[in-house]
């Protein structure tokens, strides 16, 4: 099925190939059952075979720590993890196609394994932290250069960034999109171009508004109840609740 050596852009083109590949060889005669194809004969087989209870996980794994830069290292390659894990020691796992880092149980990043070499990935809101005490590095910071927001967002970042203290206005955007999600924040971005206005203020107040919830209603229940009895204006009832009393 190999040869010649086949070569593949991704691996689901690889599978791909390999299905197609798989299925003209079941039509072939079985090499010992030629009154039979070798698909009649695994059909035969199937309900005689062990089912799969779950899925193998293949993978590589070996222990690391996460460097100041919030990456990890594996085949000249360095991935982001969330920068709270610093200087910790996590679990890299190296499947065909991911590499995956856990810690303490969980798994606290994935990203798409890389086959070339001296590449960093990074996924920017790994950097968060970061970014609420540096937020300048928005400007420069290799995580944030090719960082692929929704259209709107990145209008609004680029109309920010002209502003004074307008990386920590974005930022202050960032951080309620990690509370309330990136579609929340992209709708409120939409809303404020439209009004041709933009400024950190007016997104932060405007997502507010967006995400808050509903307000309970009013009851107004004492409404149309009459009293049975009418209160009296009397005075002296007060100096009762304070234990004078008065000698006539």
């Amino acid at each position: 099925m190999f040869t010649p050596r086949a070569k593949f852009e991704s691996f689901d083109a690889l599978n791909a190939w390999l299905a197609n590949r798989c299925a003209e060889l079941a039509r072939r005669k079985h090499p010992t059952l030629p009154s039979q194809t070798v698909a009649d004969c695994f059909a035969q087989e199937q309900p005689l075979l062990r089912p799969i209870s779950q899925p193998f996980a293949g993978y590589i794994e070996h222990l690391t720590k996460v460097s100041k830069l919030c990456l990890v290292r594996w085949d000249r390659n360095a991935y982001s993890v969330p920068a709270e894990w610093v200087g910790k020691v996590v679990s890299v796992r190296i499947t065909a196609h991911q590499i995956r880092i856990v810690a303490e149980g969980q798994m606290i990043a994935e990203h798409p394994r890389c086959f070339s070499y001296d590449q960093l990935i990074c996924d920017p809101w790994h950097y968060l932290p970061v970014l609420e005490k540096k937020p300048g590095a928005l400007r420069h910071g290799a995580p944030f250069q090719n960082w692929e927001l929704p259209k709107a967002i990145q209008s609004v970042r680029q109309k920010l960034l002209k502003q004074p203290q307008g990386d920590r206005a974005f930022v202050d955007c960032l951080l309620l999109a990690r509370e309330h999600g990136m579609d929340a924040l992209e709708i409120d971005c939409e809303l404020t171009l439209e009004t041709g206005v933009v400024t950190g203020s007016l997104i932060q107040n405007a997502m507010r508004r967006l995400t808050e919830p509903a307000r309970p209603k009013q009851l107004n229940a004492g409404h149309g109840l009459p009293l049975q009895t009418e209160p009296q204006a009397n005075p002296q009832r007060y100096d009762h609740l304070l234990g004078v009393h008065h000698v006539h």
